[in-house]
């Protein structure tokens, strides 16, 4: 690969519409992509997602693409019907089952490798300790760390077993802000043994157990880095992510287009900044045409010396294996696979499973909380 190829499979990005504009298709067969990341307005039928996905790995002659989505469930879902409706995430963290979460993540994962998406940006790995926090809220497992570390686990194994990558977030910890990083910069200043035992926990338990990808989260740490976000900081994603936690797969980070980075940075310092911090993948979710600026930027910044072509190399070595592990062969969908998987009747049981177990928790809890207010009268 050339200078600029092996740059451009560091960015991920996103368009408006069901049909890719011409310069996004043109960049995928001039130099390839990274990935791409699909949204709910992309998307109109099972039978349109398998078609459009296609087109976009037939474009794509030096890699192929990462084709990502969040489909986390609950509020944060992309896909439409007949797709099954999944449960948000606080839903089965009620029901506290290693089981129904890893037959969850099998359900989501079949019905995405179906339509050709290969990577999902979940689990949530966030602990939801703070009620104010509206951004997160249920979509997080819960507030127990151990918890989310299990649930979490579970929901990620059952994507990775069913061929998809799962990608855990947001790193280090999105659980205990009140800002939402989309609109602002949050700041957690939390201290480092707190770090510890609460928000990094789930994360290091899913790096045991073969995370393979995790998403940065926008927001300052004031006790680990109180400089830069999490996504620019090179403390908090080299020399505690891969370093002290010694993760080795690929990092993503969130969309540099939100407030929280795009307020305070170009999106071309934003660029370089993540990587020199440690990214690997830099999504730019709603811009197509800053793509080939972008790339052109980077590209001087390493003839310059402002980047090392060393470190583009790095990251570049990541996202190849992972792509070689979990994307080769390519198998493009069946029509007829497309039609027998999406909204199958096995995946309406798990969630009405989720939903019945979460009910009748909640009821006796109800209960509970009426006989203690009853006998403190």
């Amino acid at each position: 690969m050339n200078l600029k190829t092996k740059i451009s499979q560091l960015l991920v990005g996103g368009f408006d519409g069901t049909s890719p504009p011409k310069e996004f298709t043109q960049l995928i067969k001039t130099h390839g992509l990274g990935g791409i990341i699909l949204f709910q307005n992309n998307l109109e039928d099972p039978v349109q997602i398998a078609r459009l996905t296609h087109q976009l790995q037939c474009l794509s002659k030096h890699a192929p693409l990462l084709i990502m989505i969040d489909e986390e469930g609950g509020r944060v879902s992309r896909l439409p019907s007949p797709f099954t409706r999944f449960p948000a995430a606080a839903m089965v963290g009620r029901c506290n089952s290693y089981d129904l979460s890893y037959r969850l993540g099998q359900a989501t994962a079949r019905e995405l490798g179906v339509v050709g998406i290969n990577m999902n940006l979940a689990p949530v790995l966030d602990v939801y300790t703070n009620p104010a926090n509206t951004v997160i809220g249920d979509r997080a497992f819960g507030s127990n760390p151990t918890l989310v570390s299990k649930l979490g686990l579970a929901l990620m194994v059952g994507l990775q077993d069913q061929g998809i990558i799962a990608c855990g977030k947001h790193f280090p910890g999105h659980g205990d802000t009140v800002a939402d990083s989309h609109h602002k910069l949050p700041k957690v200043s939390h201290s480092l043994d707190r770090f510890i035992e609460v928000e990094l926990k789930p994360f290091q338990h899913a790096i045991q157990n073969r995370l393979q990808a995790i998403m940065t989260a926008h927001v300052i740490y004031t006790a680990l880095d109180p400089q830069f976000p999490a996504t620019l900081s090179k403390k908090i994603l080299t020399k505690l992510l891969r370093q002290a936690m010694e993760f080795r797969g690929v990092v993503v980070t969130d969309d540099l287009q939100m407030k929280a980075i795009a307020d305070h940075y170009s999106l071309t310092e934003a660029a370089i900044r993540a990587i020199v911090a440690g990214a690997d993948l830099l999504l730019i979710c709603h811009q197509p045409e800053a793509l080939p600026i972008i790339l052109d930027l980077l590209h001087q910044a390493v003839k310059r010396g402002a980047l090392p072509e060393k470190r583009i190399d790095l990251s570049l070595d990541r996202i190849l294996s992972l792509k070689e592990k979990m994307l080769l062969p390519y198998r493009p969908a069946s029509l007829k696979d497309v039609k027998a998987t999406v909204g199958h009747p096995d995946h309406q049981k798990i969630v009405q499973e989720i939903q019945e177990r979460a009910g009748r928790l909640d009821q006796r809890k109800a209960k509970s909380s009426s006989r203690k207010k009853g006998q403190g009268l």
